[in-house]
């Protein structure tokens, strides 16, 4: 397949960091066949002149996004393996442009030889998102879902289907989450996947929070790059990871208390809290 579009370095980091992170993901177990996906604002790093944007059609969007007009995003594809990403990243992305209204996309990989790989199902969410970012001026560029077994499996608990009471969890089983997820993780009470409304939820949890738990369903986090918010994800199923395993242990983890956790904000967040 011809992506010639791609041979950039910044381009070559980004499929390069995608493919690992995939990885990642698929040898945890949070990669289930087709699940997860990954997108990266690309905007100003493919090299693509008008004459060649000509010939990709385009494709209506349901929901217009204003501000994502000319942008340039790489995303995991329809249907596509966590694990075929990692070992085939190329093979397995899509390169999608929204057109200059913002009321559709080109598919970069229509019109190729190979059959046309399609963006993931998940678009509506990952669009929203990035337009939100770029509204706010934000750093990040990166937004990955994945299915993470801790944190799901905390949802079907019924007394930590609160946001409140799922972050006092998360941040008193570890010291690091504390540090490096702030501001916790938001709760979105179970939307249809890949629907509007879910879209619409995760915005609302994102104006708080980097990471987004969905109930029985999995999470999503917004990075400066895929390893970052990767990271922000694989700290919190820690986290998870130690309450159950204290759990199947036979005992309630103690965890930090209100003390220790005001000490960690004190030293390490000066300037956050």
């Amino acid at each position: 397949m011809d992506k010639s579009f791609l041979q950039s370095s910044y381009l070559d980091k980004v499929i390069k960091e995608m493919a690992l992170v995939a990885g990642y993901l698929w040898a945890k177990g949070w990669a289930e066949r087709n699940a997860g996906n990954i997108s990266v604002n690309v905007t100003g790093h493919v090299e693509t002149g008008q004459a060649e944007l000509v010939s990709f059609p385009e494709k209506k969007l349901e929901k217009a996004y204003p501000s994502l007009a000319g942008a340039f995003i790489l995303l995991s594809g329809i249907g596509t393996r966590m694990r075929d990403l990692a070992g085939d990243p190329v093979g397995n992305t899509c390169m999608i442009r929204i057109t200059d209204d913002g009321e559709g996309f080109q598919n970069l990989d229509d019109g190729t030889v190979r059959d046309k790989l399609q963006p993931t199902s998940e678009l509506p969410t990952h669009l929203a998102i990035h337009e939100m970012l770029v509204i706010r001026n934000a750093g990040e560029k990166a937004v990955v879902h994945t299915h993470v077994n801790e944190l799901i499996a905390l949802t079907h608990i019924k007394k930590f289907t609160d946001e409140k009471a799922i972050n006092d969890l998360l941040w008193a089983m570890h010291p690091e989450t504390v540090v490096f997820v702030p501001h916790g993780i938001g709760f979105v009470p179970y939307c249809l996947p890949g629907s509007e409304k879910i879209a619409c939820a995760t915005l609302k949890a994102l104006e708080d929070h980097n990471v987004i738990l969905w109930e029985k369903h999995g999470c999503l986090a917004i990075g400066d790059d895929v390893q970052d918010a990767f990271d922000q994800i694989d700290i919190l199923a820690k986290s998870a990871q130690i309450y159950f395993l204290c759990k199947s242990a036979g005992f309630e983890p103690q965890g930090m208390n209100k003390k220790d956790l005001d000490e960690i904000r004190k030293n390490y967040l000066k300037d956050i809290f």
